[in-house]
């Protein structure tokens, strides 16, 4: 009975939490109205010169390529692995490909394409949008590895962590919640009726997807551009809001370390914290876990940036605890994967390392946006040799299955 009553009483003080962390909040700003400023203003520069420049493209890109049918005509060559690997349908692999490269939020961009066509439900586009949830090459590479760390070898590692932990993560979650009801198996083989072929699967999937968007180009570039503009400024709300809230813990609580709440809360700011502690401490076994706190706090990659999704995808009821789950999940495993990789892959000649961007860090330790702009040439053909690698393990995963069905 208590425990009853205990459930009772948190439900109905649920909806009172946001307005109580408000007014503490406007309370806290209104003691410290300087330094809750310029926090603000550290978050809004993060925003404009980082995020926004960076995102932009790929949220208009994926609504553009949604709504024409090439993601649902790619999809079908990624069934296999989709639905086999993170009991998925078909039409996510190329979601999984734009949150690998656009980072979040551009995932959950796609994932809410997908959703308004009633592509997946409400389920699937809550486990699609975890799978999905990466930091970009560009937060990797330019940001943490050349801004912060001042070294392009560890941003490479850091990258190549940050993929495989999360992968490994999705999958695990995909293990422990079992096949989906509505995934059906596409390895089986009929021989009483005849399957249409490849091609034509794929030609049906992309002509129906885009007779059931039905816009213009004209009306679909507008509202592209508007969707993805309306996205990045709530986007842009939350990392100045959470700059705020991270500087009054640190002023209420100035013996608590400031690369805690950072990390914790929003992924730039607490990345730029622990960066700097590794800076004081130099190389050695600390500097290794440090790395690796670095590392799991990229997988975690923050509650900003957790609810910047969430609220995307509002229309699909996605729930913040599943969600949160996995964002820990990933961060354990790039914690562990962190310590077991860390001197071999860092022994790989920086020679053979590509060049995302010919960047420099200023004076201040930022990028200049010109950088960022540099790099999508180079990002679209990560973005394009993904798709192969997924082309590749789709067709993998569609001949092991089938010489299973075959053998069993």
């Amino acid at each position: 009975m208590k425990n009853i009553q205990i459930r009772r009483l948190a439900t109905r003080s649920t909806p009172f939490i946001p307005g109580i962390m408000a007014i503490l909040t406007a309370i806290a700003i209104i003691i410290s109205p300087e330094s809750s400023f310029e926090a603000s203003l550290q978050g809004l520069k993060l925003w404009w010169t980082l995020v926004f420049p960076a995102l932009l493209p790929f949220l208009m890109l994926s609504e553009m390529l949604t709504a024409s049918g090439f993601v649902h005509g790619f999809g079908v060559l990624l069934e296999p692995l989709m639905k086999k690997v993170f009991r998925l349908p078909g039409a996510s692999g190329w979601t999984l490909a734009l949150g690998i490269t656009a980072g979040f939020p551009g995932g959950a961009g796609g994932v809410m394409q997908l959703h308004k066509q009633n592509s997946i439900s409400d389920k699937e586009a809550a486990r699609l949008a975890a799978l999905t949830h990466f930091a970009s090459p560009v937060t990797m590479l330019i940001v943490v590895g050349i801004a912060f760390l001042h070294s392009t070898s560890a941003g490479y590692f850091l990258l190549t962590i940050h993929w495989i932990s999360g992968l490994l993560a999705s999958y695990t979650d995909a293990l422990l919640k079992g096949r989906s009801a509505n995934t059906k198996p596409v390895d089986k083989i009929s021989t009483d009726t005849k399957q249409p072929s490849l091609y034509s699967r794929v030609q049906l999937a992309a002509t129906d997807a885009r007779a059931k968007d039905g816009r213009s180009f004209g009306k679909l570039l507008g509202e592209s551009v508007a969707n993805a503009v309306q996205s990045l400024m709530v986007v842009g709300g939350y990392m100045i809001m959470f700059a705020v809230v991270i500087n009054i813990i640190t002023t209420v609580l100035p013996a608590l370390p400031a690369a805690l709440p950072a990390s914790l809360l929003e992924i730039h700011l607490g990345a730029d914290a622990i960066s700097k502690g590794l800076a004081s401490i130099g190389t050695g076994p600390s500097s290794m876990f440090g790395i690796a706190l670095l590392s799991a706090a990229l997988g975690w990659s923050g509650l900003c940036a957790q609810l910047q999704v969430l609220t995307m995808l509002k229309q699909a009821r996605v729930r913040f605890l599943p969600y949160a789950t996995v964002r820990l999940m990933h961060g354990l495993y790039a914690f562990l994967l962190t310590l077991l990789l860390w001197k071999p892959l860092l022994a790989i000649p920086k020679a053979a390392l590509p060049a995302l961007a010919d960047s420099r860090p200023t004076p201040s330790g930022t990028i200049n946006v010109t950088d960022i702009w540099s790099s999508f040439p180079q990002l679209l053909s990560l973005q394009a040799l993904l798709l192969i690698i997924l082309l590749g393990l789709s067709a993998g995963t569609y001949l092991v299955s089938t010489i299973r069905h075959r053998l069993g």
